[in-house]
C-alpha cells in the first residue's frame, strides 16, 4: 500500500530520515520491546535490554519505603525534592572536585527525560546533532522531534574510540549540539582524556553546546572516567545528565539529573514542566541516600558488575563468539562472524530457539550503512550470576549447530 506523505509533519520526515519510521509510515517499535516480547513468549533468558534482575542497596530501597510511609507522596518541587539536589552537588565535589549550587541542578524523569528536554529546549529545525555511533537508539528519535539533523562520527573496534579527523569534519556551521555518551552504550569503551580536550575545542570552534550522557559513571572497570565538566574550559557551554537507575539497580524508578549553569537549568526547566512536571517523589530522598553511600559501596557494585561481565564474556567466547572487553557500563559486544554468521538481525530472532537466550543486534544503534557492525550482538551482564552461568552454558550448545538460515 502506497502511504501518503504529503502530509507528515516536520518531525516526521525527520525521523523518517533517521530510520524510524516503519513501512506504514509510522514509528516502528524499538530493537528492545521486539527482542523483551520475544523473550516472555519464548522464555528465553533477556539478555537483550538493559535492566538488573537484582534489587539495589538495601539502604537505597529502605528510605523509599520509609518516604512512602511519611507521606512523600504528593507532587514535589518543580526543581527536585532538596535533600537529592543537596546530595548530587555533594556528589560531584565528592567524585570529581567539580563545585556546583543548588541552582545548577534539575531532576528529571531518568537521564533520557533529561535529554529530551535539553535537546528540545535548544535545538530548533535544521540544526545538526553530532552523536558518535553505534548510539542510543533515542538520540535519533529526541532529534527528530525536534527536526534537528542527526549527524554521527563512527566508532570502530576494538577500542571504540572517535577519530579526531572524523569528528572535526562531521562539524559544521550548523551545528548546535555535539552529544557525549561516556562511558559508552552499546560498546562499553571510555573515551579518554585527550578525546574529551578534543571535543571540548571542537565545540569552541563551532559554538556548539556540549550535552553529555553519563549514566554510567559509576560502572567503570578497566579505565578511569573523566566528565567532561572536569575541563574548566567546557563549563560554559555544557549540560551534563546522569541518573540513579544504572549504579544503583533501579531502572524502573527513573530518577536522573541535569547539571549545568543556572540560566540553562531555567531553560531547560521551561521544556521539562510540560514533559512530566516533577516525577518519583518518594524514590529521590531514596536516591539522596544512594548518593551518599560510602566510597567501598560504590566499589562493591563496579566489582559485582565486572564479575558478571566476565561470566558472560567467558561464555561467549566458549561459544565461538570474538567478545571485546566491556571497559564500562551493562553490555558486552559480541560479533558472531567466526560462527559464519553475517547478519546479527537473523540471528537474534533464532536465538531463543537455538540457545534460550535473547540479545539484540549491534544494527540497531547504527545507520544501515555499517556493514562493519552487521555481525554483532550486543548482550546485557546485568543479571544475576546464576542467570548469566544458566545463559553461558547454554550459549555453549552453540557449537556445532547449524546456524545459518536456510536460503
Amino acid at each position: 500500500m502506497e502511504v501518503d506523505r504529503s502530509h507528515r509533519a516536520p518531525w516526521q520526515r525527520t525521523a523518517a530520515g533517521a530510520g524510524l519510521l516503519g513501512a506504514d509510515g509510522r514509528l516502528a517499535p524499538t530493537i528492545f520491546a521486539e527482542m523483551t516480547a520475544l523473550a516472555t513468549r519464548t522464555g528465553a533468558l533477556n539478555l537483550g535490554q538493559g535492566f538488573p534482575d537484582e534489587d539495589g542497596p538495601r539502604a537505597v530501597l529502605d528510605a523509599a519505603k520509609h518516604a512512602i510511609d511519611h507521606g512523600r507522596n504528593q507532587y514535589g518541587p518543580g526543581r527536585g525534592a532538596p535533600e537529592l539536589i543537596d546530595a548530587i552537588v555533594e556528589h560531584q565535589r565528592r567524585f570529581y572536585g567539580i563545585g556546583l549550587g543548588r541552582g545548577d541542578v534539575l531532576i528529571t524523569a531518568g537521564a533520557t527525560e533529561g535529554l529530551a528536554a535539553t535537546m528540545l529546549a535548544y535545538l530548533e529545525p535544521g540544526d545538526e546533532v553530532v552523536v558518535f555511533e553505534p548510539y542510543y537508539d533515542a538520540y535519533a528519535a529526541i532529534a527528530a522531534l525536534a527536526g534537528a539533523v542527526l549527524v554521527p562520527v563512527p566508532l570502530t573496534a576494538p577500542d571504540f574510540q572517535p577519530d579526531p579527523d572524523r569528528l572535526l569534519r562531521a562539524t559544521s556551521p550548523r551545528t548546535r549540539m555535539i552529544l557525549v555518551n561516556s562511558p559508552h552504550n552499546p560498546t562499553g569503551s571510555v573515551f579518554s582524556e585527550e578525546t574529551v580536550r578534543h571535543i571540548v575545542r571542537i565545540a569552541e570552534r563551532r559554538d556548539a553546546l556540549i550535552v553529555t550522557d553519563e549514566v554510567y559513571e559509576h560502572l567503570v572497570y578497566d579505565e578511569q572516567h573523566v566528565p567532561v565538566a572536569a575541563f574548566q574550559a567546557a563549563r560554559e557551554r555544557l549540560v551534563s545528565i546522569s541518573s540513579a537507575g544504572k549504579t544503583f539497580s533501579i531502572t524502573g524508578w527513573k530518577v536522573g539529573w541535569i547539571m549545568s549553569t543556572p540560566e540553562r537549568i531555567a531553560h531547560i526547566t521551561a521544556v521539562k514542566q510540560y514533559l512530566t512536571f516533577v516525577n518519583g517523589a518518594p524514590f529521590q530522598p531514596a536516591v539522596a541516600v544512594g548518593l551518599r553511600l560510602p566510597d567501598e559501596h560504590f566499589q562493591t557494585i563496579r566489582d559485582s558488575f565486572c564479575r558478571k561481565r566476565d561470566i558472560l564474556t567467558r561464555g561467549l567466547r566458549k561459544a565461538g563468539f570474538k567478545v571485546n572487553d566491556a571497559m564500562a557500563g551493562y553490555f558486552v559486544l559480541a560479533d558472531a562472524a567466526p560462527l559464519g554468521i553475517d547478519d546479527a538481525s537473523a540471528l537474534a530472532r533464532r536465538l531463543p530457539e537455538l540457545a534460550g537466550v535473547v540479545g539484540v543486534p549491534l544494527s540497531a544503534f547504527a545507520r544501515p550503512s555499517r556493514r562493519d557492525l552487521r555481525s554483532t550482538m550486543r548482550f546485557a551482564f546485568c543479571k544475576s550470576d546464576d542467570t548469566l552461568h544458566r545463559a553461558a552454558e547454554q550459549l555453549a550448545a552453540l557449537r556445532g549447530v547449524e546456524l545459518q538460515p536456510a536460503r
